[in-house]
């Protein structure tokens, strides 16, 4: 058995399953949806910060920069308010759709089972003193307890359902007053639950529940800021991807509470004027490393245009478009690169390379750090000098990454070109010979 043969049973036979599980477990599968819901939000808060922090040299005298600076300036109070009102209470808006989407696993009401989150998450994140709720846990600290909040507070809803402990009433009552008493003992659970826990682990350790879960979770999250732990990500997606299975939802749906906390604390950084702290965020991720789709397979889109094959020439065209906003879809199954074994090493090693590229820069203050959450469309050097707050060294790299691409998929490219220009040759030559015993003497 050849060693590519090797490598397709491994991940048909162990991988593969493993990956479909993962895809479809209700938890991952409820945390990414939550967070998608919860995105429009974060995108419009994070733009804010362009209009807050202007991308200008403090001390410049150009005019049009100068009124901007002093007025945002002047104004830094009123400008904060859309943004700490959407990224500032993030927590709230995943939680709520943490909690529906899960519900919805379980045929409980997304409303009722989203508003249950949302009280169990404000029970033990939201502190009261002198008549003033804290709002330092609706950001990027609070995130890891709204999920564990989210879930919490479902599966006792559901469990409660389920073993029919309910309030019923008569059948004349209508749908939604039935539905308000139903949560009655699911509320009470939740109370007489998370409130004496939180009330405990603050007398034993003087930290509230979500300070508590920080703690713990400290060292796996400063390890998924990590350089290993960006190869590890985009190396699962990639085999995933090249085995047909859609691996950016799974890495995705894991790594984005880090990526989100991680964020909060750059723009908490920002705000005051600190040195921003981690490298490894969405913007990252989607501007870097996955440039025109998983794989960073623009620049061979982009190559696909001229190519001599006709079929790759052909998908090139399909392709190119879409890829400007990251959508590679034509690209993967039409050339194809999935189950491909000419393209398994460049679509596993491009995004890897340009990971370490990008990484390094960055450590070494060359590249600006992310602050910004963009949409995952955005083309690669704009979502990039987005993401990192309009600056243009972002651009750059963006350009240097698509170029690194470009170059180690050519010798690969032309590999495969060959193949299929002989494939295209024999081709004709046999339908120039059927239509040479066709033609009467």
């Amino acid at each position: 058995m050849s060693l590519y043969n090797k490598m397709v049973s491994v991940i048909e036979d162990t991988i593969t399953p493993i990956a479909g599980k993962l895809g479809q477990q209700r938890y991952i599968t409820s945390i990414r949806d939550g967070f998608i819901a919860a995105l429009p939000f974060m995108i419009v808060g994070s733009f804010m910060l362009v209009f807050i922090f202007p991308p200008f040299d403090p001390e410049t005298s150009w005019g049009f920069a100068r009124a901007w600076l002093d007025f945002s300036k002047t104004y830094q109070t009123e400008l904060l308010l859309p943004f700490q009102l959407s990224m500032g209470v993030m927590t709230l808006f995943i939680s709520v759709g943490v909690a529906a989407s899960l519900g919805k696993h379980y045929d409980l009401d997304r409303i009722t089972t989203g508003l249950l989150s949302l009280m169990s998450f404000l029970l033990v994140a939201a502190p009261v003193k002198d008549g003033n709720i804290s709002m330092q846990y609706f950001s990027g600290q609070g995130i890891f307890t709204a999920l564990i909040c989210a879930i919490y507070s479902t599966e006792v809803y559901a469990f409660l359902k389920r073993k029919n402990i309910t309030i019923r009433l008569p059948e004349q009552v209508p749908s939604g007053v039935a539905r308000s008493f139903e949560i009655l003992i699911p509320v009470m659970a939740i109370i007489l639950t998370l409130h004496p826990l939180n009330l405990f682990i603050e007398a034993e350790t003087g930290m509230i529940l979500p300070k508590a879960i920080m703690s713990l979770l400290q060292p796996l999250v400063s390890a998924s800021d990590s350089l290993p732990a960006v190869l590890l990500s985009v190396f699962i997606c990639q085999l995933l991807w090249f085995a047909g299975i859609h691996g950016s939802l799974i890495v995705t749906g894991i790594m984005n509470p880090f990526w989100m906390t991680n964020l909060a604390e750059n723009q908490a950084a920002l705000a005051a004027g600190d040195a921003l702290p981690h490298i490894y965020l969405q913007g990252f991720w989607d501007h870097y490393l996955l440039i025109g789709g998983v794989g960073s397979t623009l620049p061979l889109a982009i190559l696909l245009l001229r190519s001599r094959a006709v079929h790759l020439r052909t998908i090139g065209k399909m392709g190119v478009i879409p890829g400007l906003f990251n959508i590679n879809e034509p690209i993967l199954f039409g050339a194809p690169i999935v189950m491909n074994p000419v393209f398994f090493f460049p679509f596993i090693l491009v995004p890897m390379v340009n990971a370490v590229l990008a990484y390094a820069a960055t450590s070494m203050d060359l590249l600006p750090r992310v602050v910004s959450l963009t949409p995952w469309t955005t083309p690669g050097p704009v979502g990039a000098s987005w993401a990192a707050n309009w600056a243009v060294t972002p651009v750059i790299m963006c350009i240097l990454c698509m170029v690194v691409a470009g170059l180690m998929y050519f010798p690969f490219l032309k590999a495969y070109e060959r193949t299929l220009l002989k494939q295209e040759s024999e081709q004709q030559a046999e339908e120039e010979a059927k239509a040479s015993e066709a033609t009467p003497a």
